[in-house]
């Protein structure tokens, strides 16, 4: 075989085309954590914080606490 037959391999430029594309490709993986971990998580307990805020009475829970005698000092 002759060695014009052989191509020879790209060594210029390797390294910056092989990060430019594994950069690529974690940038689009953070993004997608990112937006499931958002929507996914942080959006269902902002909306169970909500909805306990919107229904919580404090009244009504000191109350039951003070029957259970949690509290020495209220009677």
């Amino acid at each position: 075989m002759s060695s014009s037959a052989l191509t020879q391999p790209e060594m210029c430029g390797l390294l910056a085309k092989h990060l430019q594309f594994h950069l690529f490709g974690a940038m689009l993986v953070s993004l997608g954590v990112v937006a499931s971990c958002k929507f996914g998580l942080a959006e269902k307990r902002k909306k169970a914080y909500a909805d306990f805020c919107r229904n919580y009475d404090s009244r009504k829970d000191f109350e039951e606490m003070k029957k259970a005698g949690i509290f020495q000092s209220a009677k």
